[in-house]
C-alpha cells in the first residue's frame, strides 16, 4: 500500500518549468531522430504502438470487441475488431490509427505544461502494459516490452534532470512523428503502394476519396503539432 501511495505522489507531483535549453534540446532531438533516414527506421517501431494503440482504443470505446494487434518488424502493423462491417464506429476506429500519435503527444505536452513530468511517463506505461495481453505475435510483444522497458528505466533510474528531458523528447517526438508518418503514407500514395492503407480503407467505407482522408489527417496532425508546442515552448 505504501509503495502504490509512494508511486500516485511520485506521478502526481508537478515539477517546476524547465530552463529553455533543455525543451528545446529535446526538441532538437526528436526533430533529428524523424528527419534522418536511419533514426526514422528504428523510431518507427514506437509510432507503430502508438498508431495500433488509437485503432485498439476507439474499437473499445464505439463498443466493438478487440481481437488481436499484430506489430511487424516492417514498421507495419495490423489491429483486429469484431462488430459491424460499416457504420460510425468502424470508421471512427479505421481512422484513429495516424491522429493517435499526435493526441498522444498533445496530452503529453498539456500534461508537461502543468509540470507533470512523471505523470507523463506514468501514462505511457499505463498504456503499453494492456498491449502486453492483446499483442499476438512474437516481434509485436518485443516491441512492447522493450519500449515498456525504456519508459520504466527513465521512471525508476533517470535523475530529475534527465527525466524532464525524456518526457519532453517522447512529447516533441510524437508530435512531429505523427505529420512524417502521414507525408510517408502520401509517398505511397504517390506510388501506388497504398492499397491496404487506411485512407484506402477510409474511401470503401465512406465513398470519399482516399485524398480527402489524408488531407483530413494531415491538417489534424499539424494542428496538434501547433497547439502542442505552444505549451511546450518557453
Amino acid at each position: 500500500m505504501d509503495i502504490a501511495a509512494a508511486l500516485w505522489e511520485q506521478a502526481t507531483a508537478a515539477h517546476p518549468a524547465p530552463p529553455d535549453w533543455v525543451v528545446l534540446l529535446a526538441a532538437a532531438i526528436a526533430l533529428a531522430t524523424v528527419l534522418a533516414p536511419f533514426l526514422w527506421v528504428r523510431a518507427g517501431h514506437a509510432v507503430t504502438i502508438a498508431h495500433e494503440t488509437g485503432h485498439a482504443l476507439v474499437a473499445v470505446l464505439t463498443g466493438r470487441r478487440l481481437v488481436q494487434i499484430r506489430l511487424h518488424s516492417d514498421t507495419s502493423g495490423l489491429t483486429t475488431s469484431s462488430g459491424a462491417p460499416r457504420g460510425p464506429g468502424v470508421v471512427l476506429t479505421t481512422l484513429a490509427g495516424y491522429p493517435a500519435p499526435a493526441a498522444l503527444g498533445l496530452a503529453a505536452a498539456a500534461l508537461l505544461n502543468g509540470g507533470y513530468v512523471v505523470g507523463v511517463l506514468f501514462a505511457l506505461l499505463t498504456l503499453l502494459l494492456p498491449l502486453l495481453l492483446i499483442v499476438r505475435n512474437a516481434f509485436g510483444l518485443w516491441s512492447v516490452l522493450l519500449t515498456g522497458a525504456a519508459v520504466a528505466a527513465a521512471v525508476w533510474w533517470l535523475p530529475a534532470e534527465w527525466q524532464v528531458l525524456f518526457a519532453y523528447g517522447v512529447a516533441w517526438f510524437l508530435l512531429l512523428a505523427a505529420p512524417r508518418a502521414i507525408l510517408d503514407l502520401i509517398g505511397l500514395r504517390r506510388r501506388r503502394q497504398d492499397r491496404g492503407s487506411d485512407a484506402a480503407r477510409l474511401a470503401l467505407l465512406t465513398r470519399l476519396p482516399a485524398g480527402v482522408w489524408v488531407g483530413l489527417m494531415l491538417a489534424t496532425t499539424l494542428a496538434a503539432l501547433w497547439v502542442g508546442a505552444g505549451w511546450l515552448l518557453p
